[in-house]
């Protein structure tokens, strides 16, 4: 698939979310979770009772693989972008640790989703937050004018990791962080996978290994580039996953090789700062 066909087929699966108000976790689309509700599977993921109950009703889908504000150390007045927002539950959390004089940017390519997220901080008075349309790898943001960004299970999606990075590096203000959330993986996978509209939705298929992932920030310019945590996607959680059954069977996929790309899925969360002088 080429980069237009994937930023389709990804902006017309998390479309059908944002429209059913279903999580990953749920009956539709999946980013290798189980059949547990959105809450259960944020608790799961490192999110606290307290963060799941504090936004609002509909902000939370499910969608993530790790809490990446948690990471962040989110300082009030600070100016923090979320890639990939989706309903808003992150920009929502990171809203309140920045405060009334902190403001808080979501960046999503998907319609749905942006009029989901809107309408969820209206309902919420979340008057410091506001939401882009807008492309990761090409951001609605002036350079270096945001002092943090987040994402969550997003950039595994992007068909040009590179240029994403890039991209984050670019709107960083110098001395600035990045803290994100994703899937990666421990061994390629076979092309098959890779060229599965299912597996792609369900977050496997474009994920990169963990190497190359952690080289593209690298190579971007960040610096401290630290893996801070990562966890292995329970066998269970894979096979249950209507997605992934889904890819199973369309793909003829043999139990070792369901086996094998379970095995090989991480969840991480990476954290790198832009320097605070060039070079």
């Amino acid at each position: 698939m080429n980069e237009a066909e994937v930023k389709k087929i990804v902006r017309e699966g998390y479309g059908k979310i944002a429209a059913e108000s279903t999580s990953c976790c749920g009956p539709v689309k999946a980013c290798g979770c189980g059949t547990s509700t959105a809450g259960s599977m944020s608790r799961r993921i490192g999110y606290s009772d307290e963060e799941i109950n504090a936004v609002p009703d509909g902000a939370n889908l499910g969608l993530g693989c790790g809490n990446p504000t948690a990471l962040a150390s989110l300082k009030e007045g600070e100016t923090v972008l979320d890639l990939g927002s989706g309903a808003g539950f992150d920009c929502f959390l990171a809203a309140k640790k920045v405060g009334q004089k902190g403001r808080v940017i979501g960046v999503d390519m998907t319609a749905e989703m942006l009029d989901k997220a809107r309408a969820n901080a209206a309902s919420g008075n979340y008057t410091n937050v506001e939401f882009r349309m807008g492309e990761i790898e090409n951001l609605p943001t002036g350079d270096n004018s945001v002092d943090v960004i987040i994402s969550n299970c997003v950039i595994n999606l992007s068909p040009d990791k590179r240029r994403v990075f890039r991209e984050a590096f670019r709107v960083l203000k110098p001395g600035g962080r990045v803290m994100v959330s994703d899937i990666v993986l421990t061994q390629p996978i076979p092309d098959k996978i890779r060229n599965s509209i299912e597996a792609y939705i369900g977050c496997v298929a474009g994920a990169e290994t963990k190497d190359k992932y952690l080289a593209a920030i690298k190579d971007a310019g960040f610096t401290g580039v630290e893996v801070a945590g990562e966890t292995t996607f329970p066998m269970e959680m894979m096979t249950n996953d209507p997605t992934v059954q889904k890819a199973v069977k369309t793909l003829s996929l043999s139990p070792q090789m369901v086996k094998e790309l379970a095995g090989s899925v991480l969840s991480v969360r990476v954290a790198a700062t832009k320097p605070l002088m060039p070079g």
